[in-house]
């Protein structure tokens, strides 16, 4: 999943994205609400955080600009400015959660978590389902069965990943702008490495095979025909 941070103070920022991308998002991060809206409206996120006091564009501006544009995408505001009167003004702008600093990273990550649940247009927006595979996204348990998988952060974001978009080919350069955010020569190996480790966890000992290699495309998590 890819997050947008729109931040202007450089050790928060730092603090965050690092606390997300150990989390298994890929993070953008914007010094300046200009900046920040136009990656907004450039890239797909899944969710977007929000200083209001940003140099260039405040950003109680930027979210009136991103809803004009009919963008749907959850967004977090996350301000110094306290009072029940600022909360109010953010989330009547467009905001779907308000979150006060200091604050614990635990409580920010539940809150994102949160709200994208809430905007996914799945019938479980907890759990998502391929056959006997399942992963649930609050408590970041897979299984097949009756049996546990564990998976680590990027290992996990890419069964998600993949999941999410169950029966649809994804190319490798996808999955490297979704994974890690990269921008560059698809033919590194990468992809193929993380999703060698991913099958052996997820198929290896398992008869139904749920990921595909599509030759020369990439892949796909689909139950067999």
């Amino acid at each position: 999943m890819k997050i947008l941070l729109v931040e202007d103070d450089l050790e928060i920022a730092s603090f965050v994205a690092k606390g997300l991308r150990e989390s298994g998002f890929v993070t953008d991060h914007a010094a300046d609400g200009v900046q920040g809206l136009d990656l907004a409206l450039g890239e797909n996120y899944d969710a977007i955080i929000v200083d209001i006091m940003l140099p260039r564009l405040d950003g109680l501006s930027l979210i009136r600009e991103l809803r004009k544009k009919d963008t749907r995408v959850p967004i977090i505001i996350l301000s110094a400015k306290r009072s029940v009167d600022d909360k109010v003004k953010g989330l009547m702008t467009g905001s779907d959660d308000y979150l006060t600093k200091p604050f614990a990273f635990a409580e920010l990550l539940a809150r994102i978590q949160a709200a994208i649940r809430r905007s996914s247009t799945t019938e479980d927006p907890v759990r998502l389902e391929t056959g006997d595979l399942s992963l649930n996204l609050v408590t970041r348990e897979v299984k097949r069965g009756e049996v546990n998988i564990e998976l680590q952060p990027r290992e996990f974001a890419l069964l998600e990943y993949l999941m999410r978009n169950e029966g649809r080919i994804l190319t490798r350069t996808m999955i490297l702008e979704h994974i890690w955010d990269y921008h560059f020569d698809p033919q590194t190996n990468v992809v193929d490495v993380l999703l060698c480790r991913l099958r052996n966890k997820v198929d290896r000992d398992f008869e139904e095979k749920l990921i595909h290699t599509i030759r020369g495309v990439g892949y796909v998590l689909k139950r067999p025909s």
